[in-house]
């Protein structure tokens, strides 16, 4: 319950002090494109076939087709967070004291949300790309000596018209790929840094982001318009005095629900080295 001792830290309505810092520490965010929903489930129509389209005389009829749709349906997941906070920072009207409590939760569930995302976890968590059927494949060399597996994920997804938007791995294999050169014998870098963007390492032009729950030797290329990040309205944080009342805190819960939508899986590669 809220009390009013802390609810001008934690009124209601702050569900945004949990939604937006996940929204930015999250990678699933930061590669993909948000929808926000109100429904228990998104539906997403998916061309199965197109209209027939030809070349016909002048003045013949035109021979009548439909367009096929399907249906990928996507439940977001409720994922949540619990910390434990003093009784004065829940007592301290300074706005810094609420974003300090939605951060810490927000982290929490962030981190919760890239581990679904990139491995293949048991419900409730939702499906992510670990276990995505008919996802674009690469297969590269133990070792890297050049960006070929990256031009061929791009190739793969062009395809079947994505468009791959960013690279997501861990931090080993982040670091094998910029320590190449651009021949041997040579100390020049073969990935130029984006200096623009604090020296975002970048792969073919596009950003190069790091995740510690990507697998070891594995990249993932991620087609932002063929990726849905779905949320739920509802994001909350309920606030409970009483499970740590000798110890005089008190318990702040912050609930979100998200899902994965990938309405063309192809349009995703996933590079894995020969060693894995």
């Amino acid at each position: 319950m809220f009390t009013a001792a802390n609810a001008a830290v934690l009124p209601p309505e702050y569900g945004d002090l949990v939604t937006k810092p996940v929204e930015a520490l999250s990678v699933a965010y930061l590669t993909g494109t948000a929808v926000t929903t109100g429904a228990n489930a998104y539906l997403v129509p998916i061309l199965a076939s197109d209209v027939t389209v030809g070349a016909v005389s002048e003045g013949a009829e035109i021979t009548p087709s439909d367009a096929n749709f399907e249906e990928l349906k996507i439940k977001p997941a409720k994922f949540a967070g619990l910390t434990i906070i003093s009784r004065e920072l829940a007592d301290d009207s300074n706005p810094s004291a609420a974003d300090q409590v939605g951060r810490s939760i927000a982290r929490q569930i962030a981190n919760s949300v890239d581990n679904a995302l990139f491995n293949a976890l048991a419900a409730p968590n939702p499906p992510g790309f670990a276990s995505l059927s008919g996802i674009s494949t690469v297969s590269a060399p133990v070792t890297y000596s050049n960006l070929d597996p990256f031009e061929e994920a791009v190739s793969k997804s062009e395809a079947v018209g994505g468009r791959i938007t960013s690279w997501v791995t861990g931090a080993a294999t982040a670091l094998d790929i910029a320590t190449l050169k651009d021949g041997t014998g040579s100390n020049k870098g073969l990935l130029n840094p984006d200096l623009t963007s604090e020296g975002r390492r970048t792969i073919l032009g596009r950003p190069v982001i790091v995740s510690p729950y990507v697998p070891a030797d594995t990249v993932y290329g991620i087609s932002k318009d063929d990726f849905l990040v779905v949320t739920r309205d509802g994001t909350r944080i309920d606030v409970d005095r009483s499970a740590y009342f000798s110890s005089d805190r008190i318990g702040v819960r912050g609930t979100m629900r998200v899902a994965f939508g990938m309405p063309v899986p192809a349009a995703h590669v996933r590079i894995t080295n020969a060693s894995s």
